[in-house]
């Protein structure tokens, strides 16, 4: 039987979010995991090749996961709104995802602006089993968010990102409270150039 694929609409805050609902590469879920695209006035989207890889990672270790639109990228409704408005997106596309899985654990994963906004939302403490942050950009932002976060904390990282540069989240990571990871992978850029592989393997293997 084929993996089962779901393209949707999320009520959203300021209208509906596009979104795409993908079970694992087989047997029964035993995960949700939300993951969260980069950033918007940038070209990103929920198919980012980065985000992409990191969704089939998470299907690998067997969790259903949702990728979704932020407010005014393609089918989306809404506007950019400065980080604010799409960390109440990402919270509107995690209210649906645990009502449709409500006894499964939940994972929160991002990918550079998604990054720091799945940080955001689960760094306070809802329950999430770890956040999974690719591609942590240190640069031009404040970190307060995770300095004192006890969520379990996956922190994977090109090793030429230009945008976070290893020594300065090795120093982030270093500071922050357990527990925390970091897994650095051999890439060209930011993108993962030359690595997309190797940052599959270790979505699937953070599981």
């Amino acid at each position: 039987m084929p993996r089962r694929i779901e393209s949707l609409f999320i009520d959203g805050p300021v209208g509906r979010l596009e979104a795409i609902l993908e079970e694992p590469e087989s047997g029964t879920p035993h995960e949700a995991a939300l993951v969260c695209h980069p950033h918007p006035q940038h070209g990103g989207t929920m198919h980012n090749k980065v985000v992409h890889r990191i969704a089939r990672g998470l299907r690998r270790a067997g969790a259903v996961v949702l990728r979704f639109n932020y407010r005014g990228v393609n089918l989306s409704e809404g506007e950019y709104a400065h980080g604010e408005g799409e960390l109440e997106d990402a919270r509107a596309a995690l209210g649906f995802l645990r009502n449709r899985y409500p006894d499964l654990p939940f994972t929160l994963a991002g990918f550079s602006f998604g990054s720091r906004i799945v940080l955001r939302l689960g760094c306070p403490g809802i329950g999430s089993r770890r956040v999974i942050a690719v591609g942590f950009p240190t640069l031009g932002n404040s970190h307060s968010y995770v300095e004192n976060c006890a969520v379990p904390r996956v922190f994977i990282q090109s090793t030429h990102d230009q945008f976070g540069p290893v020594a300065e989240l090795q120093k982030l990571v270093q500071n922050m409270p357990q527990s925390k990871t970091l897994v650095l992978i051999e890439a060209q850029d930011h993108f993962f150039a030359g690595g997309l592989d190797l940052l599959e393997q270790a979505v699937e293997k953070s599981a």
